[in-house]
């Protein structure tokens, strides 16, 4: 017998005994009546895996529900393949799926080889797929054994991703009625589990869409608010096939072929000119006061000093300021429900004392412009006193930058809104895609270690909070931006994995923060690692997070 610890979702234990070899499945399906939302997958020893894995001895069991990050992404994976069969069963196999990028609470996917889409159909089929509560059977291979079978099937192009990635060493194979897919992600037992979604037609393509994670069973409201994000991924999509590389069997390709540092060039190139075009509209706007924000590992400090210089190019001379010199005294810092101080809230910030001076600025007049202490907690004078003229315009960087609260003392004519993120269009393959969140956090290890000498571990496990702040202080409020600044690089990955994987490769499996660190890892091992970066420009975006920034 096997003594299991099962740990709920609600937080909640209960030790129980097993016979050996007894399915997850098996327990989850006996836990199953008293959730609230349906159980999708579990974390054995910190590291996530189906319901169908079978217990070998005692051990912990946290049974997961879509409100985990890992159970929503296995949803989202779970769907994405009930989807690519709909497509499939409705149109045959020259039907082609690609899945681009997350929109309007979903994705956005582009079907390829079809005249005419009918998302009737589609979702008709997908209807079917679940009523059959087919299983999704997946199957974990050497790199040999999945190489020979992909070779017998003739799956060009996922043999061309293996070989062009020596670092992937074992592979995971999902079929769903005869389909069978390369996945990424573990998958839930059965297409019965997945009961709320939907599929509509949006712009060139079809949006595949389902529940938030904070509402599981609910189908949020689709409002078309999401224009600017879509041409932001669309111009990267352009960006791609301008620079021959969209997926990471290009991307590897090109490093082999000896073709990245042109790549590189290309992609800094590209950025730069957005960047001109965006102080343009600045300059032709007339506007003075420019607002840039966007959620951690975006790279808002060396746009903001590049944007900066594209100013000056035009002739003004703009003042760059970060708004964590507003924080309050730290005596009067709000407080988290647990006693800690909370510096992510915009009631942390001296708005009154931030309204006055932005519009003395503005007026002309001479401001004495604080420098927040971080180590007293207080707000020192006297050192920047500062004058600017009717041409200059200030440049105000900071998480609660579009916020309209944050600004409410200023006058709106005057407001020019920037949001960035490094809004990912760099996937796997076609049907496996890397999330714009999954990017953020890489940066985020990599700096955190070069410029706090933290262990990976420590960023993982910090995470979700820098998320929940996300959630609150910046996603609602992208829509207030006058454009989008995509930041990320085609070429990031594999230099990033340089740095990242080595840190991550650290992280003992007792570790809570293992489980993430192997997620990581795996999706790094589909890149070709990039030893030389000295190629990469001092100015770049990257340079904000491998270090060798020289920009003022």
């Amino acid at each position: 017998m096997m003594k299991i610890d099962v740990r709920l979702p609600d937080g909640t234990s209960v030790v129980k005994e097993y016979e050996k070899e007894t399915s997850v499945l098996k327990i989850a399906e006996e836990m199953q009546k008293d959730q609230p939302y349906d159980l999708l997958a579990c974390r054995i020893d910190h590291e996530t895996h189906s319901l169908r894995t079978v217990l070998e001895d005692s051990c912990k069991v946290e049974l997961l529900d879509f409100r985990s990050d890992a159970g929503y992404r296995i949803y989202e994976a779970s769907l994405s393949f009930i989807y690519a069969l709909a497509v499939e069963r409705v149109y045959g196999s020259e039907a082609l799926v690609s899945f681009e990028n997350s929109l309007g609470h979903g994705l956005f996917t582009v079907i390829r080889g079809v005249p005419e889409i009918s998302t009737e159909k589609i979702l008709q089929a997908m209807d079917e797929i679940v009523a059959e509560n087919l299983p999704f059977i997946g199957v974990n291979m050497d790199r040999g054994e999945i190489i020979s079978y992909l070779e017998a099937r003739e799956y060009q192009n996922d043999l061309r991703l293996l070989r062009s990635a020596p670092d992937i060493h074992t592979a995971r194979l999902y079929t769903l009625d005869g389909r069978t897919e390369l996945c990424f992600h573990d998958l839930v037992p059965s297409t019965g589990y997945i009961k709320y979604y939907d599929v509509m037609r949006y712009k060139s393509g079809v949006l595949l869409r389902f529940p938030r994670i904070v509402a599981p069973t609910e189908m949020p409201l689709f409002e078309d608010d999401a224009q600017k994000l879509y041409e932001a991924f669309a111009e990267n999509r352009r960006w791609g096939r301008l620079t021959g590389v969209s997926s990471a069997m290009q991307l590897n390709e090109t490093i082999a072929g000896g073709q990245l540092q042109t790549l590189i060039l290309l992609c800094e190139a590209l950025q730069e000119r957005r960047i001109a075009e965006i102080a343009s509209q600045i300059h032709d706007s007339g506007k003075r006061f420019v607002l840039i924000a966007g959620p951690s590992s975006s790279g808002k400090t060396t746009f903001a000093k590049r944007l900066s210089i594209q100013l000056r190019v035009l002739g003004v001379k703009p003042l760059y300021l970060g708004t964590d010199d507003y924080f309050k005294e730290r005596g009067e810092t709000p407080l988290n429900p647990d006693g800690s101080k909370d510096f992510e809230s915009l009631a942390a910030l001296d708005l009154d004392l931030f309204s006055k001076q932005m519009n003395d600025l503005l007026d002309g007049q001479e401001v004495d412009l604080p420098s927040f202490d971080f180590q007293n907690g207080t707000k020192r004078f006297g050192s920047r006193i500062v004058r600017i003229d009717s041409t200059q315009p200030v440049i105000m960087e900071g998480i609660h930058a579009l916020n309209p609260e944050m600004t409410a003392g200023i006058d709106e004519s005057q407001k020019f809104r920037i949001y960035i993120s490094p809004l990912t269009q760099l996937n796997i393959d076609p049907h496996n895609r890397i999330s714009t969140t999954d990017a953020r956090m890489l940066r985020r290890i990599v700096r955190d270690h070069q410029f706090r000498g933290w262990p990976a571990d420590t960023t993982i496990m910090s995470w979700d909070k820098v998320r929940a702040g996300e959630r609150v202080n910046i996603f609602p409020y992208t829509q207030q931006a006058d454009v989008f600044f995509n930041s990320h690089l085609l070429y990031e990955l594999p230099v990033l994995k340089k740095y990242a994987a080595p840190l991550l490769r650290e992280i003992e499996r007792k570790n809570p923060a293992y489980g993430e660190a192997r997620r990581i890892l795996d999706f790094l091992d589909f890149f070709v690692e990039l030893e030389d970066d000295s190629g990469i420009p001092n100015n770049s975006i990257m340079r904000e997070f491998i270090g060798g920034s020289v920009v003022v």
